[in-house]
């Protein structure tokens, strides 16, 4: 299980990175875990994706 800080680190990273497309990629991610019934890792992908949410911002019209 991956820490709290270490999420937001990976997150941050991540988002860095690749931008708004890291978040559908960890979305992504958690749906082929899910999909394999590997629940635990599908959880911390989800709460990647939570995290690169929360960086972005609110959406705006």
């Amino acid at each position: 299980m991956i820490s709290e800080l270490q999420i937001h680190v990976i997150a941050r990273q991540m988002f860095e990175r690749h931008g708004f497309e890291a978040i559908a990629q960890a979305a992504q991610n958690a749906i082929a875990c899910e999909s394999r019934g590997e629940t635990e890792e599908a959880r911390e992908w989800r709460h990647l994706e939570d995290a690169m949410k929360m960086m972005r911002g609110p959406h705006q019209s």
